[in-house]
């Protein structure tokens, strides 16, 4: 069922110009322990602003870094944290507006008539009180990835670069514990800008990247053609006539979306495949773990770089990294330095492990093409190992829509297991089951399929089933992590008795 951006908004205010936090600005963030309302509130305080937030989530990874900076998330939601002592505005997370609109907290703003917006709207008022160059990493995967690697080629090079990105930096790069925040004093800001719902709708950037441009979130987006549109329509937005865009030609997408830029001339700065590439493009190609670019623009024209990151879609992302750092002004040895320095960030391709000689990768990968891709690049970095993929389904909706697809993924690997979908935003949780894709795979690969239950019991499950020499992916969006995490200490244990 398509729900579309208004209904996941509901009640929301539209994404505006942006503007600079005021000092001692009350901001409260609902689902403040989420990867991205939670930066909201780290790049709030970090420009003068006073948030504070709730999620009776909390705490997880993501609050740390809120702990460490005293910003204040009270482990439930309560109408008293609008009533008493009323903030300015609220930032909210849509993952909230989609299931329960008329949340107390947002009924009691808007009965005292504050502001409510999306919490993307804070991160883009806190790039414009930094006011650096807006730089937004778009894709419909591997954004969190080349965000990170944006700002570590930026922070490398001592430009000092503010961000958002939407899975946890290091402590190198964050200047304390790990998080998804990073504020500075240089003259670029980077963010990571999804698409879903119209939540890049506040970033009006200077510079836009897009990875790729797939069909995606099957309840707002019916087709491939709506995502262009959406794509199209954001780069369009105000402000479009001084826009860069760093487009994939070689994803077809990118491609489709680049022939509708056309009126843009140079604006649109192609990137491709080498064996693809034409004059004007920059170009890559990988020789092993050896990445050559050329076509860069400005001066950094030919950079050669190995890369610590498996696969041709890391390539891809690289290849467009790099070309918007020489946007910035990044000279080639500062883009080969970080190219190669660069070891990812958190939940991609993550390697939590190797206990007992079973090695065990944590990954957000949640999209058919996003899991086959991670696992070629397993069977790349590690030939001759038999590959497990513990998937834990993101969203029934997503796993009703794209059933077929996700099972054809998965049955490239050697041994499948499903574990309990994550429902995230959804309102129907019936649409679908672990059960159903499980059966699909195993129709698929002709393999016994399992579907254990929670994370914790599907850890448990592969426990006893893992040999040594062999390597665990754990991929999914919600909690797919504790797979990986508990799957290490159960076997560190075993090992050690």
């Amino acid at each position: 069922m398509i729900r579309g951006t208004d209904d996941v908004a509901r009640g929301l205010a539209p994404a505006r110009e942006s503007r600079a936090i005021e000092p001692g600005e009350r901001i409260h963030v609902i689902g403040a322990a989420g990867a991205g309302a939670s930066a909201a509130a780290l790049l709030a305080h970090a420009a003068g602003g006073a948030p504070d937030g709730c999620d009776p989530g909390a705490p997880t990874p993501y609050t740390e870094a809120l702990s460490a900076r005293g910003v204040p998330v009270a482990p439930r939601h309560d109408a008293t944290h609008v009533t008493n002592d009323a903030p300015a505005r609220l930032a909210v997370t849509k993952a909230l507006t989609s299931v329960q609109p008329d949340h107390p907290e947002l009924v009691a703003a808007r009965a005292a008539g504050l502001p409510i917006e999306a919490w993307q709207q804070t991160v883009a008022d806190a790039a414009r009180s930094q006011g650096g160059r807006l730089v937004a990493i778009a894709g419909t995967h591997g954004k969190s990835t080349s965000a990170g690697w944006l700002v570590h080629m930026l922070v490398a090079a001592g430009r000092d670069p503010g961000a958002f990105v939407g899975a946890l930096l290091p402590s190198a790069l964050t200047g304390g514990v790990p998080a998804t925040a990073r504020w500075g004093a240089g003259d670029a800001f980077v963010v990571e800008a999804d698409e879903y719902a119209g939540n890049f709708d506040p970033y009006r950037p200077d510079v836009a990247v897009v990875l790729n441009a797939e069909w995606d979130h099957p309840d707002v987006f019916e087709d491939q053609a709506s995502v262009i549109d959406t794509f199209e329509g954001w780069l369009r937005a105000p402000g479009a006539e001084a826009r860069r865009a760093v487009i994939n030609a070689g994803d077809a997408g990118g491609m489709e979306l680049a022939r509708r830029l056309a009126d843009w001339g140079e604006r649109v700065l192609l990137v491709a495949p080498a064996d693809v590439a034409g004059e004007g493009v920059t170009s890559w190609r990988l020789s092993g773990a050896l990445l050559w670019l050329s076509g860069l623009p400005g001066a950094a024209s030919q950079v050669a770089a190995p890369l610590r990151l498996a696969g041709a879609h890391n390539a891809a992302n690289a290849a467009c990294v790099a070309t918007a750092g020489a946007l910035l002004g990044l000279s080639g040895p500062e883009l080969a330095e970080g190219l190669a320095t660069f070891d990812g960030v958190g939940r991609r391709f993550d390697i939590k492990g190797e206990p007992g000689g079973i090695l065990v990768i944590d990954d957000y990968g949640h999209h058919p093409t996003a899991i086959r891709a991670t696992i070629e690049a397993v069977r790349d970095r590690y030939p001759g190992r038999r590959v497990w993929v513990a998937h834990e389904p993101l969203t029934f909706h997503r796993a009703a829509a794209m059933l077929d697809q996700l099972a054809a993924a998965l049955a490239e690997a050697d041994e499948v297991v499903v574990a309990d979908i994550w429902a995230g935003r959804d309102p129907d949780t019936t649409i679908a089951s672990p059960a159903d894709l499980a059966a699909r795979v195993a129709a698929l690969s002709g393999r016994e399929v399992a579907a254990p239950g929670s994370p914790e019991a599907t850890a448990d499950y592969l426990a006893t089933r893992v040999q040594a020499g062999e390597v665990v992916l754990a991929m999914g969006g919600g909690r797919s992590y504790v797979i990986a995490e508990r799957l290490v200490t159960t076997l560190t244990q075993r090992d050690h008795e």
